[in-house]
């Protein structure tokens, strides 16, 4: 994680979290994505430790007022 960004999202899977990241990413909000899938190798991981939506310290509360509306 890069200094000064928040987690605004937890999901299940890498889909539903490119999804979110799309919806902030078109309002102009730069996100990333954190998972541990064994590099791609073991998807299965991501139920287990979630995947992880981040973006900037300071768009935080614009980026989950986003992801709830």
């Amino acid at each position: 994680m890069e200094p000064n960004q928040v987690v605004v999202g937890e999901y299940d899977n890498e889909i539903d979290a490119e999804i979110a990241k799309g919806h902030l990413e078109a309002s102009g909000i730069e996100a990333s994505i954190i998972k541990d899938d064994g590099g791609g190798m073991f998807p299965s991981l991501q139920n287990v430790d979630g995947v992880q939506l981040l973006v900037a310290e300071a768009e935080g509360e614009e980026a989950r007022k986003i992801l709830q509306a």
